[in-house]
């Protein structure tokens, strides 16, 4: 509202509640703009116009990249501890739920779902073990949402001189992410204050604009439930759409929790959109855990429309402040929803999947089980399983390739990045395993054995990397002019180097089998078969390199081909690496040490 002086009086919601004058920062932006009415925005002039909406849209860009940097710093400050938790956590409901709240917490449920869909498809997590995570991560986001809701918009430039000083002068790397989230959270309480100062003059022109949406009506409730949906989605962000509805609120646009309510709601919806588009592309359990977490959040918000008059009678109750009102709102209804599904996790599991048919049978899930920790040589032999499967996913990979070569398809290019995520998840899964594991008493063959075994994950990782970048390069090759014009022969010295690496990769695979125990002889047979790459890699390369002198290829595509055997040659010599930590004295399994429970060392030790 304005006074006779063109200044803005503190506006009054129904409550009584008196809302405080805001002067900053959008003053600056509309200063010397003449006042509006409510009679819509065409009684607004053109440049204020442009500089609401364009301080808004600036408002709302810094609040996103705020909780951005705070989630990514959060996130590497916990590190893969939590993901190796996750994993953990997945046999038991409550401690699904619980470390799930904590991963919402931090990096919000869009990128925590996503995350554990992630996790899914890895096989690091079965389908009804993921339903109670995605119950905790969308919990964990309305928790965070309640530290937004305190708008400590005073504070901002404190927190984000503090983060920037933090972040730039330490060396610490804990200490320079949580620099970073604190920059984070200044940033987004700036852009909360922008959106709502840029917002607050013109809150009678705004008001006829939102009053369709109401929770008290059917079309009011199914309106709102609707735009902030696709909002949420196109802004693959609930932390978004709720951080406008407090800025609203602050400046005076909606004055009841009535108006907020089906807002709420369709956040809830929209957010689900991030692990149904993280699913695209995935195996059928990880499609099914995107669709389970879309089941939990349709069924809140229609538990939370069915009951509306209980809610909005009810969260009044909790805080006077509306802010804080729409803050508890989002955790009430996700509270009770969840507590009402988790006791029946696992038949949403079942129903999930009967309500998803497929032909393909579900990938076998990890080895590793963490009940085997107390017997070291057990969770040992099962680690080497792990392997086996990584060294199974990077020889899939390896043959999607090749089709890259024989017929350029470059959809297989986007099933090799998959798998490549995949291994990653089993590197982290994997390393985190080998520090329980560690902390046991352990002999010193185990002790070795699982060093070797550390080697070997990170030489996998180093294998599935190569074979990404095999498939970002041969279609560079496949679509380059001065490539197409090899002739057949040459064409047939490629397929024969992609074979011959195929060969050492599938030897790879067959050594890491833990039922057989026979690593040595495995290892034996992985050299064996890198002397033959070696034969064929120099033969390739000495005629590539006397067709370019020849100028019988030009330079460009002697640097293409090049590249290829150069890609190649590092990818063999990871599996030769692998074969020489198995070639190890230490390098076994102990079938008669299989069951023996091992305890855990004394912090001193």
């Amino acid at each position: 509202m304005h006074n006779g002086h063109g200044e803005s009086e503190p506006a009054d919601n129904e409550s009584g509640t008196a809302i405080p004058k805001r002067t900053f920062p959008f003053e600056l932006a509309s200063r010397g703009k003449p006042s509006i009415n409510a009679n819509g925005f065409g009684s607004m002039d053109g440049d204020t116009v442009f500089s609401m909406i364009s301080v808004t849209l600036g408002g709302l860009a810094l609040f996103l990249f705020g909780i951005h940097i705070m989630t990514r710093g959060l996130q590497a400050v916990a590190g893969d501890r939590l993901r190796w938790g996750l994993a953990l956590a997945n046999r038991n409901r409550l401690a699904g739920i619980s470390l799930g709240t904590a991963f919402g917490f931090l990096i919000h449920s869009s990128a925590a779902s996503a995350m554990t869909v992630g996790l899914v498809n890895a096989g690091l997590i079965r389908l009804a073990g993921a339903l109670p995570i995605l119950f905790g991560a969308n919990i964990g986001t309305t928790l965070s949402m309640q530290v937004i809701s305190l708008q400590l918009t005073d504070l901002a430039f404190v927190a984000i001189a503090a983060g920037f000083a933090v972040s730039t002068v330490t060396r610490r790397e804990t200490l320079k992410h949580a620099g970073r989230a604190l920059l984070g959270i200044g940033l987004l309480f700036l852009g909360m204050e922008l959106m709502s100062g840029a917002i607050e003059p013109h809150q009678e022109t705004m008001r006829p604009w939102l009053e369709r949406i109401d929770g008290t009506t059917w079309r009011g409730m199914l309106a709102g439930i609707v735009v902030a949906a696709a909002f949420t989605a196109i802004i693959q962000s609930s932390g978004a759409t709720i951080g406008m509805c407090f800025v609203l609120i602050s400046a005076g646009v909606f004055t009841q929790l009535e108006q907020v309510y089906p807002l709420v709601l369709g956040a809830h919806i929209g957010t689900s959109a991030t692990a149904l588009l993280a699913s695209i592309g995935t195996g059928i359990e990880a499609r099914r855990a995107a669709i389970g977490n879309l089941g939990f959040n349709l069924f809140n918000t229609l538990l939370a429309v069915a009951a509306a008059p209980l809610f909005l009678a009810a969260i009044p109750l909790t805080a006077e402040n509306l802010v804080h009102q729409t803050a508890n709102l989002h955790t009430a209804v996700m509270l009770v929803a969840a507590i009402i599904l988790l006791p029946f996790s696992g038949l949403c599991a079942s129903l999930v999947t009967k309500a998803t048919p497929s032909r393909k049978e579900a990938p076998p899930g990890t080895y590793l089980d963490t009940r085997l920790i107390t017997t070291p040589e057990d969770a040992l032999r099962a680690s080497i399983q792990e392997l086996g499967r990584g060294a199974e996913i990077c020889l899939t990979s390896l043959r999607l390739s090749r089709n890259l070569l024989d017929s350029g398809d470059r959809t297989k290019t986007r099933a090799i990045r998959r798998n490549e995520v995949v291994i990653n998840e089993i590197k982290t899964a994997f390393r985190g395993y080998l520090r329980s594991l560690a902390r046991r008493r352990l002999s010193r063959r185990q002790a070795l054995l699982a060093n070797y075994l550390n080697h070997i994950v990170d030489d996998l990782e180093r294998i599935g990397d190569h074979i990404e970048r095999l498939a970002d390069l041969l279609p560079r090759i496949t679509a380059s002019r001065d490539v197409t014009t090899l002739d057949q022969d040459k064409r047939r010295l490629l397929s024969e180097l992609h074979e011959r690496t195929e060969a050492v990769l599938c030897k790879v695979t067959a050594s890491l089998d833990a039922r057989k125990n026979r690593f040595r002889e495995g290892a034996d047979q992985v050299l064996r078969e890198r002397d033959r790459y070696v034969e064929s890699s120099k033969r390739i390369r000495r005629h590539l390199d006397d067709k370019v002198a020849e100028h019988e290829i030009t330079p460009a595509a002697g640097l293409l081909l090049s590249e290829y055997v150069l890609i190649c040659n590092r990818l063999v010599r990871h599996c030769r690496m692998i074969a020489a930590e198995e070639s190890q004295r230490f390098f076994r399994i102990k079938g008669r040490k299989l069951g023996r429970t091992a305890t855990i060392l004394d912090r001193d030790e």
